[in-house]
């Protein structure tokens, strides 16, 4: 479980869960001099917790679940982000009538106003939450050192090698980024007394000079064991970066979590490199 897979909208889920609970210990509807109980007693407000109030926490658990589960993990072949967007719609849809349906003896409590804001806004991230830029981005965001030093060496002053953010002089012209197991610097031309050698010349750099970096998955991926067994040690999660150390086979990398676990990462397709 990592924290910093949460977006924005998750954090409104969680804050209207909230505001739900404490809704449920509020008056639902209200009277004159009469003390009336909170939807807590079924008896008296019949399905008002169950379609109302368990739904919306049930809603939200699932919006939030979703998060740290794998896309294929589903639950009758629906992920949980999909069951709990079902649920937040219909807790919302419960509060709106029980809005309509207040019995003319009675006028509407704080309980139920509060219910009704609440569900609507899960059932507004759970529908809306992916497409709104204010609400996609991380909750918690990823803090990043101001020098990062290159890996296994010594801090070098205003160099990195590859963490999101390293910033070049002003008025240098920006280097392309080699590929995994290329070089930055291009190979010299041969001279004279290379001529019988140009042919070893163009030869590609041997996966001994890849250079370590940063880099983050768009979805959860498994990490496996470094012998190449397959025993999964870790998994990276969206939103979080990760150190590339090594480069094994076409497109595998060695991977190290934050923790100092180190795996390959077979499934390199859409990576971040930063």
């Amino acid at each position: 479980m990592n924290i910093r897979s949460l977006t924005r909208g998750d954090g409104v889920v969680i804050g209207a869960a909230v505001l739900l609970f404490i809704a449920s210990f509020l008056d639902f509807y209200s009277a004159t001099g009469v003390d009336l109980p909170s939807p807590w007693d079924t008896d008296f407000y019949r399905l008002v917790l169950p379609s109302v109030f368990l739904l919306g926490f049930v809603a939200a658990g699932l919006l939030i679940a979703g998060r740290f589960q794998p896309e294929s993990r589903k639950v009758l072949g629906l992920p949980l982000a999909a069951w709990g967007t079902v649920l937040a719609v219909s807790a919302a849809w419960s509060a709106l009538w029980a809005l309509i349906t207040c019995p003319n003896t009675f006028d509407l409590g704080a309980g139920s106003v509060i219910a009704f804001l609440s569900t609507v806004a899960l059932a507004g991230v759970a529908l809306f939450g992916a497409k709104v830029p204010a609400l996609a981005g991380p909750l918690v965001p990823e803090a990043r050192p101001a020098a990062p030093q290159p890996y296994g060496g010594q801090p070098q002053p205003g160099a990195g090698y590859g963490y999101p953010g390293g910033q070049q002089p002003y008025g240098s012209t920006p280097q392309p980024v080699p590929p995994y197991g290329g070089s930055g610097t291009p190979a010299p031309a041969p001279g004279p007394q290379d001529s019988g050698a140009g042919h070893r010349a163009a030869t590609p750099a041997p996966a001994a000079d890849f250079s370590p970096f940063w880099f983050a998955v768009p979805v959860a991926r498994p990490l496996f064991a470094e012998d190449g067994s397959p025993t999964q040690i870790a998994e990276l999660a969206p939103g979080t970066w990760y150190l590339a150390v090594e480069q094994r086979g076409g497109g595998a990398l060695v991977a190290q979590t934050q923790d100092g676990r180190r795996g390959i990462l077979s499934d390199t397709s859409g990576i971040q490199r930063g």
